[in-house]
């Protein structure tokens, strides 16, 4: 099962809150400006790439609206140039604006919004719990489940959408110490 589109969720400020404009996830943020034309750095919650492609459409919480006219990846992050941003004042006005962007097509990947609420289930059908988050970690991410449970995302093994999660877990892993 391939790693879900982290942060490409309803996540907001972080993996499973619900912020934000209605039927948008949170993709990045701009963080501060780049140079003096108007291009900023941007800092990207999710692991699609695509989301600052050349003509891709990125909303602020306020609503407006900008799209990318260039892109370049910079350091784990991309320098992005918005259509009418100009000047390092426009860009500057822009720091630490989220952007938002709506959900991307593909059967193939896990979607933080779509595990948020779903019942996770083991290979017999034994339910383990619900998802209450998606945390970030560097080996895999983890489902959060409403009992503190963690499970790392490498030991899903199918899912359907908002429903349920099915895993393979080893034994004990959600033992309490």
């Amino acid at each position: 099962m391939p790693d879900p589109a982290r942060g490409d969720g309803a996540d907001g400020a972080g993996p499973g809150s619900a912020e934000g404009p209605p039927a948008l996830l949170a993709v990045g943020r701009i963080v501060k400006p780049h140079g003096l034309r108007g291009d900023v750095i941007v800092s990207l919650t999710t692991n699609r790439d695509e989301r600052v492609s050349v003509g891709s459409v990125l909303v602020t919480g306020d609503g407006r609206s900008f799209e990318v006219v260039r892109s370049s990846p910079h350091r784990g992050r991309h320098i992005v140039t918005f259509a009418g941003v100009a000047g390092i004042e426009a860009a500057e006005a822009l720091r630490d604006t989220p952007l938002y962007a709506p959900p991307l097509e593909d059967p193939d990947a896990l979607w933080v919004h779509h595990l948020i609420g779903s019942v996770v289930v083991d290979a017999t059908g034994t339910e383990l719990g619900t998802v209450t988050a998606v945390e970030a970690n560097p080996a895999s991410d983890l489902l959060v489940l409403a009992d503190g449970g963690l499970i790392p995302l490498r030991f899903v093994t199918g899912s359907d959408p908002g429903v349920r999660v099915t895993v393979e877990i080893p034994d004990g892993l959600l033992d309490l110490p």
